[in-house]
């Protein structure tokens, strides 16, 4: 396990409100204080990404945590999609025993965590951190490296549908936009399935976007 990043003030106000005003898709993409929102979705469709870019905002007025448990995430990634980089912290951690306790312990200090979950975690560890996540009115968003959370966990679930892009071809070329087809359920979703579309150009900004067309979707790397 690691830890990775600087945090004057590891437990900063984390009560200073964040702004609510969006469309109904915008706001999927924007994390609510004490709900666990859940990334689903194949290898390869920009999941990493997206769930560091939904730490961005939070960064903005306390620290937010990556954990990782598959060594993949770097600063930089997180820097690109505009997380402040004096705010961040990357935690390495795979350890089925260890896992459960470092996430309670990051839970009492930070605005927000991007968690990714190893797949055998038990479903009561899980029920004990949402919990936990509730209480201290930390936004999460959790990505299973298994089949998924377990029913009752997610308040949202962002499940990725395909991904479309410009500029780059089997493997070769500059990545010059990408679009990220997503179906948005649960309770965040006011219970009702809901598909949407996002553009990311390699910047901070994450946009929604219209007409979506899933049977076009191909894999990119993420």
């Amino acid at each position: 396990m690691g830890i990775h990043g600087v945090t004057p003030g590891f437990a900063e106000d984390i009560t200073t409100p964040l702004p609510v005003q969006y469309t109904r898709e915008e706001g999927f993409l924007h994390l609510q204080p004490g709900r666990v929102t859940e990334l689903i979705g194949a290898p390869g469709t920009g999941l990493t990404r997206l769930g560091l870019k939904l730490l961005a905002e939070p960064s903005r007025v306390a620290s937010v945590v990556a954990l990782d448990t598959r060594g993949w995430i770097s600063p930089e990634a997180a820097w690109e999609t505009g997380v402040l980089a004096e705010r961040l912290v990357i935690v390495r951690c795979d350890d089925l025993i260890l896992w459960p306790k470092v996430t309670a312990a990051l839970l009492e200090g930070v605005r927000a965590v991007y968690a990714e979950v190893p797949a055998l975690i038990k479903d009561h560890d899980l029920r004990r951190l949402t919990g936990l996540a509730r209480a201290r009115k930390v936004a999460v968003v959790m990505r299973s490296m298994g089949n998924g959370l377990p029913t009752g966990i997610a308040h949202l679930r962002l499940r990725a549908l395909g991904v479309t892009w410009e500029g780059a071809d089997r493997g070769h070329g500059k990545l010059k936009k990408r679009r990220l087809v997503l179906e948005a359920s649960g309770k965040g979703a006011a219970g009702i399935t809901r598909r949407f579309e996002v553009e990311d150009e390699g910047t901070d900004a994450v946009r929604v976007v219209s007409d979506v067309v899933i049977d076009q979707a191909r894999r990119s790397v993420g």
